[in-house]
């Protein structure tokens, strides 16, 4: 798989970064402009640099690697780490599964939950693509085009879990927990992977996902008898993982590839998110194809559902902080 041209990057910036950032820009005739949500924007020739209210900086351009090396790492983070994350980060090397879900937000479509294999070769290999969390690439085409990539990665082993919405309205009645939901979900497609190992070169040493509970025991305990075999490793923001992003990936583009088959199947657009307009795309649903078909396409446990036919919310339940417990380490559960 021939290496692509780094042409986006995304970081967070200190304020005092983000100073020092402006002022480079400004001092070397970057033309600026607004954009929604940002602070400032810029753009020079080959390089269009963008940082957010939010603390996130976004480089995108055919001149983003050259701007890393040469400004962003020595001038502005002080540091070096394109190009050194292997040797910062031993552990980004190991033989690994990345886990994550798409349309656990989404009122339409159903709940996609995939798995990727990594080892050394595949992390190197994938260093200079645009291989990254899915959450920060908005184009479905793009998605679709990275899903393939990953595919077609020799050594990539992948598996998909779609719960389409008759089962997944089912299993929430039976768990009535999303985290639950989600757990096994994840559990499943470890198992599927794991499976596998025979096309593992080396076999993985864990698995990695986000921590979507706030107790960590909830998917440990959904593991089945080949996943326990692993370390099953939860972290906040594990989409910086490449098995993860790739994951991610993956699942988005089994999402967005179902979600069109229901548009086409019901002749109506099905908006993704949860939003006004999703309220008044299941209104029209309800309308024109009456409220016992809605679970066929939606997830009926969220708010819009219930004012989609015109019944009474549920009482909001008070937030309760709990404190999560240790993670229980999986390969040494009997």
């Amino acid at each position: 798989m021939a290496a692509k041209v780094l042409v986006s990057h995304t970081c967070k910036l200190e304020p005092a970064q983000a100073v020092a950032l402006r002022k480079y820009l400004e001092e070397h005739q970057f033309e600026f402009r607004e954009v929604p949500y940002a602070e400032f924007a810029a753009s020079s020739g080959q390089v269009n640099a963008v940082f957010y209210t939010s603390g996130k900086l976004v480089v995108q351009g055919k001149g983003t690697r050259e701007f890393i090396e040469f400004v962003l790492e020595p001038q502005i983070l002080q540091e070096a780490r394109l190009g050194y994350e292997t040797v910062l980060n031993p552990e980004m090397l190991l033989p690994r599964i990345g886990v994550d879900e798409s349309g656990k937000g989404d009122f339409f479509g159903p709940l996609c939950i995939a798995g990727v294999y990594v080892n050394e070769t595949i992390v190197k290999g994938w260093a200079e693509t645009d291989i990254r969390d899915s959450k920060t690439i908005s184009s479905d085409k793009k998605i679709a085009e990275l899903a393939r990539q990953i595919r077609e990665t020799p050594g990539c082993v992948v598996s998909v879990v779609s719960i389409g919405n008759e089962a997944y309205n089912r299993l929430y009645g039976k768990m009535l927990s999303v985290n639950k939901l989600l757990a096994w979900g994840h559990a499943r497609v470890i198992e599927n992977l794991m499976g596998q190992q025979h096309r593992m070169f080396p076999p993985p040493v864990r698995a990695i996902s986000d921590q979507f509970a706030s107790d960590k025991a909830v998917i440990t305990k959904a593991l089945m008898g080949m996943g326990r075999q692993i370390e099953m490793v939860q972290r906040h923001k594990a989409e910086s993982d490449a098995a993860v992003a790739a994951a991610s990936i993956l699942a988005r583009d089994e999402f967005v590839s179902r979600l069109k088959k229901l548009e086409a199947q019901h002749a109506m657009k099905l908006p993704k998110g949860a939003s006004a307009a999703v309220d008044a795309a299941a209104k029209e649903f309800v309308e024109k194809l009456g409220a016992d078909r809605l679970g066929t396409v939606a997830k009926m446990h969220f708010r819009t559902s219930f004012r989609a036919q015109g019944l009474p919310e549920p009482e909001r339940k008070p937030f309760q902080y709990r404190r999560s417990a240790p993670a229980a380490k999986t390969k040494d559960h009997d």
